[in-house]
């Protein structure tokens, strides 16, 4: 009996200090801050204040290539918006896609680039690859395209 209240003691403590503490409340944090610039208050960003990340282009397309050739682009962009931008992650969709992109904040109105150096070895055909970048704008992801049709060399 003593070992059935004393079981029935020990659970009920660990119910109680499992449970959440009411004055702490909900610590959740809503998708909607993670992905849209707001001040720290977690208030919406007043319009224009935002940044944004204009690209001169988005495709480009090297055209016919030699199976083999390293070929590269740079995607040139300004900052239109009213805060810095960065852009905390870039990645192409191989490991034959390799980008490279400015790792400090870019401030409203200034430029910068992203370049990237696409290997065509072991590629043949019409080949297209992109690079995803993780930005602090609204959306937060950018979608680059690059193109190639690499020709496969006649062996002699």
């Amino acid at each position: 009996m003593k070992t059935k209240l004393f079981l029935a003691l020990i659970s009920s403590i660990l119910m109680i200090s499992c449970g959440q503490d009411p004055k702490d409340g909900d610590r959740t944090i809503s998708s909607d801050v993670i992905n849209v610039p707001a001040t720290a208050s977690g208030k919406q960003a007043a319009p224009g204040s935002a940044p944004n990340i204009a690209f001169e282009e988005e495709k480009h397309d090297f055209g016919k290539i030699t199976q083999g050739e390293k070929v590269s682009f740079t995607f040139l962009f300004k900052n239109n918006g009213g805060s810095d931008l960065v852009i905390s992650n870039a990645l192409g969709s191989c490991g034959c896609t390799i980008p490279e992109y400015p790792k400090g904040a870019i401030k409203p109105g200034e430029q910068g680039k992203i370049d990237v150096t696409f290997d065509s070895a072991g590629k043949s055909g019409l080949v297209q690859k992109t690079i995803t970048l993780t930005t602090n704008c609204t959306p937060s992801t950018k979608v680059l395209t690059i193109m190639a049709t690499v020709d496969v060399p006649e062996e002699d």
